[in-house]
């Protein structure tokens, strides 16, 4: 069980952190004892797959769940003592877009801001970036805005009361490739700011826009480190293979007493080798044997993508 020390450059300190569900008449265990730190002024990723207990997490740390086994604090506050208090001083932004649809921009934006005991002019430096994007949209329903308009929304409204720390529950989920760049960006400039912030999300490729992540899978943090150490980690050769016909080559590969791991990504599968001084000539002849054509091998370098994988082939292996 890792231990932290609180001090004052403590963001989120999650110390083994446990939780499950009832349902029916099982347990779903979702969280399987947490640990991690962030320091204050940080951008911190969850990053993993749909059930890997990200949600779960994050509603403990805004206060929403009580975890069964394990403490947490928040800007150096017990979450479970002093959930009041950090209420006030956190902004959350769900999942799944939560404001009230049938009320204009404008009315969500005061109605959140009202809550606080603050108001749109008070903090509007805060959010000036990206309400002047949605501005022009003011008078329009919540529930008539676009996937990205809703997100900026939803941002502005878990910053109006000026958080300290922000939490982000795969806030790019279902938005195009445009608002997911925007996004990011605005979450940059929040945290010049000086707002501590964590935000979770199943797009591996996002991983490398945090200072840190934490790679996740059923309820158990995989890794936890800088995205550049990460791949840095990644500790055999990487090879890249296509052909003519690649639903059989994926089969064929996978059938090789030679390959310890094979998957897709993009155009290519992703192959590591059992032994490591495997050559591309040996991939290549192989495949010939079997009377494949157009073949093409190549040595890559591994991204966060291909070191979850590899993390995971060993957690569960």
């Amino acid at each position: 069980m890792a231990k932290f020390n609180l001090n004052k450059m403590s963001g989120v300190v999650v110390e083994n952190i446990g939780k499950k569900y009832l349902v029916g008449k099982s347990e779903l265990v979702a969280l399987k004892g947490i640990s991690f730190e962030v320091t204050k002024g940080e951008l911190f990723g969850i990053v993993g797959p749909d059930g890997a207990g990200k949600t779960s997490l994050f509603r403990v740390l805004t206060t929403l769940l009580l975890a069964e086994t394990g403490r947490a604090w928040v800007d150096g506050l017990d979450t479970v003592k002093d959930y009041k208090e950090i209420r006030k001083r956190v902004g959350y932004m769900p999942g799944k877009f939560s404001l009230y649809q049938d009320l204009t921009v404008e009315e969500n934006l005061d109605f959140f801001a009202t809550i606080f005991n603050t108001s749109i002019e008070e903090n509007y430096d805060l959010i000036k970036d990206i309400y002047q994007q949605i501005e022009p949209f003011k008078k329009r329903r919540a529930g008539k805005l676009s996937g990205g308009m809703k997100q900026k929304l939803a941002l502005c409204c878990a910053l109006i009361h000026k958080p300290t720390v922000l939490f982000l529950d795969e806030p790019t989920t279902g938005v195009d490739a445009v608002s997911r760049k925007e996004f990011w960006d605005m979450l940059q400039r929040l945290k010049q700011q000086g707002i501590t912030i964590l935000v979770s999300t199943p797009y591996m490729d996002e991983a490398a826009l945090c200072d840190r992540v934490a790679l996740m899978q059923n309820g158990r943090i995989l890794a936890i480190d800088r995205p550049e150490n990460i791949n840095k980690s990644f500790a055999h050769p990487l090879w890249a293979v296509q052909s003519e016909n690649m639903l059989g080559l994926h089969k064929t590969l996978k059938q090789w007493d030679a390959v310890a791991s094979c998957y897709s990504f993009g155009e290519y599968y992703h192959i590591v080798m059992k032994n490591d001084d495997s050559s591309m000539d040996s991939i290549q002849n192989y495949l010939h044997d079997k009377e494949y054509q157009q073949i093409l091998v190549k040595k890559i370098d591994a991204n966060i993508e291909d070191c979850f994988m590899d993390l995971m082939n060993n957690a569960n292996g």
